[in-house]
Parts: structure tokens; sequence; C-alpha cells
């Protein structure tokens, strides 16, 4: 069911404060990782402000939902969306990888509420994922998990392993997104490691596959709402990105994988996610 317009107005609203802040917390801290935390802003958003069952202020309630980010470089969506939510003051943003900063470069489950689990090396929040989906399976609740894959990071074997479990559990309480922006730190995926076909991949390891436009709410929501229906199996929903989503020159070029910004380019990315609301 499509969002009504005041509704997919006010998400995506959300998900360009969340892009704005994105850039502005990386041209900060002069490091960091834009390309792949803007290609998934709108995955967050939709999660966060209209899916979960979560409160920051019941940050461990034990019924809530998880989102874990296994591409834990992608950390500036996460504590963007954190931050939007409430669950800390968004002036913190900008102390990102700074020292002593709660907001370290790779989430840390131990320093930040919201933070479901310290991620970074890549190809182990799968797994993690699925033991937060059985352990609500035996203790009969009912909250859903949500990881974030990269599509470099599918190359890891732990992954599949982690697809094998899932499917062998039938963890349908399970949800997984890939970010398929198709680049990565070394070039295109394609070339890198090419993991493709991976909607057949999944379906073959169990999975119920679902596959979108990873900008389109409407289709995010709907894929969550599918995967909410299936029984039996976890549900992969393969959203089609743009590495750079929102920031012109930052589309599709894989040195924005984990360049930061210049006083200058900052300017331009604010000055076009600025010129969004009135554009779209």
């Amino acid at each position: 069911m499509a969002f009504d317009e005041q509704t997919l107005a006010s998400l995506k609203e959300t998900a360009n404060t969340i892009r704005k802040d994105i850039v502005k917390m990386v041209a900060e801290a002069s490091s960091g990782h834009p390309g792949g935390s803007l290609s998934a802003a709108d995955i967050l958003t939709v999660l966060y402000f209209n899916e979960m069952n979560i409160d920051p202020n019941n940050p461990q309630d034990p019924n809530r939902d998880r989102f874990v980010l296994s591409k834990g470089h992608a950390s500036p969506v996460l504590y963007g969306a954190l931050a939007e939510k409430g669950f800390f003051p968004k002036e913190e943003l900008m102390t990102f990888r700074k020292i002593n900063s709660r907001l370290q470069g790779h989430p840390s489950k131990k320093s930040l509420p919201g933070v479901e689990m310290s991620t970074g090396s890549l190809g182990q929040g799968l797994s993690v994922a699925n033991g937060m989906a059985l352990a609500g399976k035996l203790d009969n609740r009912d909250y859903r998990v949500y990881v974030l894959l990269g599509d470099g990071e599918i190359q890891e074997g732990m992954i599949w392993e982690a697809a094998m479990s899932a499917a062998h559990y039938k963890l349908d309480n399970l949800t997984a997104f890939l970010d398929y922006n198709h680049l990565q730190i070394d070039g295109r995926v394609e070339d890198v490691m090419n993991p493709a076909p991976v909607d057949e991949k999944f379906r073959a390891f169990g999975w119920h596959v679902i596959i979108i436009d990873g900008h389109d709410m409407n289709q995010i929501s709907d894929a969550i709402q599918e995967a909410k229906s299936i029984k039996g199996k976890p549900t992969m929903i393969i959203a089609n990105t743009i590495k750079g989503k929102g920031v012109s020159f930052m589309e599709n070029q894989v040195g924005w994988h984990g360049t930061a910004p210049n006083a200058e380019q900052l300017a331009q990315a604010l000055e076009e996610l600025n010129g969004v609301k009135q554009n779209d």
C-alpha cells in the first residue's frame, strides 16, 4: 500500500536531512564513508521512521525490533537516523570520528544507545542477526530483526554460511537488505569478485527474495510488508541503489567510497540537498 502524500513527503524530508548530516559529519571529521551511507539513507528512513518498533527512551526494551548495520563503515547513515529519531542529541553528530566520541568510525554497541551490534569487520552482521532472530523464536517474542549488507560484503564466505543457517532454522522473523550499489573500495563489485546472480543464489539457499528500487520508499515499505507475511523462511530484499545518492558529483563514483568532501565540495553537496524539496 502506497504512502499517502503527507507521509511520503515527511519520509523524503527525513531522508534528505540524514543525507545532509552524513556529508556534514564526514566533512567535519575529514574521514569516513559517504558513498555507501548516502545509498542506504532511504532504507533506514523507512525502517526507523515508519516500520520498526523502537523507543529512544527505552533502547533495551526486550520486545524491540533490532537493526544490524553489517556494513559498519556506513556508520554515518546509522548515526544520522539514530540522532534524528532521538537516541542522542543531534549536536553530537559533529563529534564523528573524534577522540573520545561515542560516534566511532564503526558503530560500537558499548558506547551508543540504539546500536545493536559493534560492526565493521565485514561479513559478520548476518550471523549475529541470525542469533537475534533465533533468540526471538526461542523466547517466544514477536520482534523482528533487520540487517543491512553491502554488495561487496557478500563476497565474504561467512555470509553464505549465515544464509544457509538462517534458512535451516526457518528464521521468518529475519529480513536482510542488500545495498546493491555495485561499487566497493577497489572498484566495481562485478570486477572485484562478481556475486551475481544474487537473487538466484539466495533463493537456492532457501530464502524468499524481493528485488526493489532502494530509493523508492513505497517499494521499500511494500517489500517489508511482504517479508512479514512470509512464513518458514527468511527474506532477502535486494535494493538496487546509487552509491552517493543525492550528491551529483558523488553518484556512481567509486572514489567517494571512503573520501571526505572538502569545504567547497561540502558546500556544493548541501546546496544540492537543500534544493531537493523545491525540485521534488
